[in-house]
């Protein structure tokens, strides 16, 4: 995990994760802190693959523009994006563009070799890693897509509590591992809170992580039911997939 943080945690970078599947690299969202995070584990744009974005937040999205001018003008190539097809043109014009744009290179594509993603469909990433966009709730009329890889793998986008989801992924389809944002403190308006993740039933609870704290983290470490946290710069193994 590059970091663990909330949007405005200090003390943890950005929410944002290194995947790796078969020898090749894939950001999870690239926020403020990316570049610096990457930095810190000894890993450079010029490593990195491909990059999957979940929604437009700063803290997700941040450092696409230092990702972006790295790739093109010192790596002199164009990583895959990988993102929802109703997020581009948001993500271009609302931004990126302002940083970006320049005589010749002024689209998303100029930078990035785009590929949409449809939600509700599984699409292969890379050899041995495929995804399932999930829109979750997150900021009223804003897009944002929880991911499941592989079809056993949860890896939430800033998502509002909704048990009935957690639910089935685990007792539907099967999903045996859950990395869930979590506000510490109540109320969960936009991220699920701590008290709400922990009045889900046990057999949910021994298959949830938790990411995306605030800097208070500390405190609550064995108050977390038979959750755990998600430990920044950790390098976390599931099926045959690595995040680091």
């Amino acid at each position: 995990m590059l970091g663990t943080g909330s949007a405005f945690a200090k003390a943890f970078n950005n929410n944002n994760a290194l995947l790796k599947a078969n020898g090749r690299n894939l950001l999870v969202d690239c926020g403020i802190t990316a570049p610096k995070a990457l930095h810190e584990l000894g890993y450079n744009f010029g490593e990195i693959d491909a990059v999957l974005l979940t929604h437009i937040h700063a803290d997700h999205i941040g450092g696409m523009e230092e990702f972006a001018f790295q790739s093109k003008f010192v790596f002199g190539r164009k990583p895959i994006l990988y993102i929802a097809d109703t997020l581009i043109d948001t993500l271009w014009e609302h931004s990126l563009r302002g940083g970006l744009q320049q005589d010749p290179a002024d689209t998303l594509s100029d930078y990035f070799d785009v590929r949409p993603l449809a939600a509700d469909t599984t699409h292969e990433l890379l050899p041995g890693l495929s995804v399932e966009l999930m829109l979750t709730p997150h900021i009223p009329n804003k897009p944002s897509y929880s991911l499941l890889f592989n079809d056993t793998f949860f890896y939430s986008a800033d998502m509002v509590f909704d048990p009935d989801l957690l639910h089935s992924l685990v007792h539907d389809r099967g999903v045996q591992a859950l990395f869930h944002d979590c506000q510490l403190h109540p109320p969960g308006v936009v991220h699920a809170s701590l008290p709400q993740l922990l009045t889900l039933p046990l057999p949910i609870q021994e298959r949830t992580f938790l990411m995306h704290y605030g800097d208070d983290q500390p405190e609550f470490v064995g108050r977390t039911g038979a959750m755990r946290f998600v430990e920044q710069h950790r390098v976390y193994e599931w099926d045959g997939l690595t995040f680091a």
